[in-house]
């Protein structure tokens, strides 16, 4: 009863009210972020959802658009600039993904939606963490969030959400998310995940382009 209608229901419930209460954080967040980064204020990218199916993901841009004299832009670790970490080590880069659980692109609490690119390459045990809505925060995230060193730990822990889902869970994850939040705990910025499997195979697809 929980998984198939209260989830979906407290999804909307507390994402919208999340919305009006937070509205003035929304934009102001967005005011700077179009002052100090420009235009969009939005960045958008493709994430699997729940049953793999695509959907677009919001988020406040934490990266400028600074290029080459090719006209390339720069690497990652150049782009994002020292206003563009703190909105990640806050997490206020994440609030636009509010508007995708009211869309029910997303759930308050499930595995965090990885890239699309990464879908060929997850075992069929690792595929299960699409049968949930993807979350804002997750088992994972309050378990080291990008403190996390091993892609095959966070499936786990992703796994571990999908089959023990309940309203107790749920409301536990949430709370443990807050304080994290709250304390910035466990948050690396720019801190990538050790190399294996997902990365060799992204690795990979790179090289053949080539």
């Amino acid at each position: 009863m929980y998984k198939s209608f209260f989830k979906r229901f407290l999804d909307i419930v507390l994402s919208g009210g999340a919305l009006i209460v937070l509205s003035p954080v929304l934009l102001i967040t967005a005011y700077f972020v179009k002052v100090k980064l420009g235009s969009p204020v939005l960045f958008t990218q493709d994430r699997p959802g729940k049953n793999e199916k695509i959907f677009k993901m919001y988020k406040f841009r934490s990266m400028s658009d600074a290029r080459d004299k090719e006209g390339n832009l720069l690497p990652d670790d150049v782009r994002l600039t020292s206003f563009g970490r703190k909105l990640r080590s806050t997490s206020l880069d994440e609030l636009p993904e509010l508007f995708n659980i009211i869309k029910g692109d997303m759930s308050i609490i499930g595995p965090r939606p990885l890239l699309v690119e990464y879908l060929p390459y997850y075992t069929e045990e690792e595929r299960h963490r699409h049968d949930v809505r993807p979350g804002l925060s997750g088992w994972a995230q309050i378990n080291g969030r990008n403190a996390i060193d091993s892609w095959e730990q966070r499936f786990k822990y992703d796994l571990e959400y999908v089959n023990k889902i309940s309203f107790t869970f749920d409301f536990k994850i949430v709370l443990l998310t807050l304080i994290k939040v709250i304390k910035r705990s466990d948050i690396q910025v720019g801190k990538q995940i050790k190399v294996g499997r997902l990365d060799v195979a992204r690795k990979q697809k790179n090289d053949d382009k080539h």
